[in-house]
């Protein structure tokens, strides 16, 4: 029988999980009596038990929080860390960035690390990986933070319920297929991300269901993976144009990869942008405005949405679990035009 966690107290008494940790274990701030009697009859209702080490150290957490990112060098993480970090220094904290590469096993240590450290609480950037086992081993590590008093946010979707930044990564994917279908592209290829991400797999979606809602057909051959770089990009595109040369517009699932689109469509397949091939990117990092040509693009508010993180990390919220939702929008650029023919 699985044992009964914090978060299925939490869950079942309609509260956070630093709400719950505070009734049940005691902290720095102090719940309301109501809050306190619905946590508690949750937890005996479930059966719940707390652990001893867990109480006697609730209300001992420091002030550090932790970022944990997938690659601090790309623009996309860097952007939203600065923002977190300018509300983070508002309140007086230290904040420690840790790089995963995308390795699932290295994120797991961190949130581990951190709450050895009694962190303050833990900001997850970028997107969950879909393996059941890691969001598994990942909620169980921070029912266990959250025990100790330490707080949880994430940015993008992570596979469980938190306090969440939830930008619109699939509406992001229909804006983009929805600009160049008006341009009056038909045949587009796509350059995909990693496959066991969560936010890949959003922005892939929302291209592909605003495409068969035009009536506009990407077979499995348009589309090619790569990593999340400038070089994966750049390889993918050479791949991809190999396989299908008749394609007119690339829609890449981020910027960094969009930027190696643009360099080897120039360089090694010696085809002009837009004249022969449009070229869309996704998050609308600083760079777009400074290649050539401009790159047209998915605009998120990046800074703006490491703030909301950092802020939900810091702030109590009463109950439950809050989650804020950013839209995105398709800023036009130099790099998408109608198709030559």
């Amino acid at each position: 029988m699985t044992a009964v966690t914090l978060q299925d107290v939490a869950t079942e008494a309609g509260v956070s999980l630093a709400t719950a940790s505070r009734a049940l274990h005691g902290g720095t701030r102090v719940v309301t009596a109501e809050l306190r009697e619905r946590v508690e009859q949750a937890a005996r209702d479930l059966g719940y038990t707390s652990h001893g080490p867990a109480q006697a150290l609730a209300r001992a957490t420091t002030p550090v929080v932790g970022l944990i990112v997938h690659d601090i060098a790309d623009p996309y993480f860097s952007a939203m860390a600065i923002g977190a970090m300018r509300a983070a220094h508002e309140s007086g904290l230290l904040v420690l960035v840790c790089n995963t590469f995308r390795d699932p096993a290295l994120e797991l240590d961190y949130v581990a690390r951190l709450r050895a450290q009694r962190a303050r609480g833990v900001l997850l950037f970028g997107s969950g990986f879909t393996e059941r086992s890691y969001q598994s081993k990942l909620h169980h590590e921070l029912d266990l933070l959250a025990g100790l008093g330490g707080r949880v946010a994430c940015i993008s979707p992570h596979g469980f319920a938190t306090d969440a930044v939830l930008p619109e990564h699939r509406d992001g994917g229909r804006l983009a297929a929805g600009h160049l279908a008006a341009l009056g592209h038909r045949r587009i290829g796509v350059i995909s991300g990693p496959a066991n991400l969560l936010v890949n797999q959003e922005r892939l979606r929302g291209f592909r269901d605003q495409l068969r809602a035009l009536d506009i057909e990407l077979p499995q051959e348009q589309i090619a993976k790569a990593d999340f770089t400038r070089e994966g990009g750049r390889a993918a595109a050479v791949e991809l144009m190999g396989r299908v040369p008749g394609l007119t517009a690339i829609f890449a699932l981020n910027d960094v990869m969009a930027i190696g689109v643009l360099a080897a469509l120039r360089d090694e397949l010696k085809l002009s942008v837009p004249d022969d091939v449009s070229v869309v990117g996704f998050d609308d990092i600083a760079l777009t405005v400074d290649v050539q040509p401009a790159l047209s693009t998915v605009h998120l508010p990046l800074e703006e949405i490491g703030r909301h993180g950092m802020r939900l990390l810091l702030e109590e919220a009463p109950t439950g679990t809050r989650t804020v939702r950013v839209p995105a929008s398709l800023v036009h650029r130099e790099s998408s035009a109608p198709p030559r023919d």
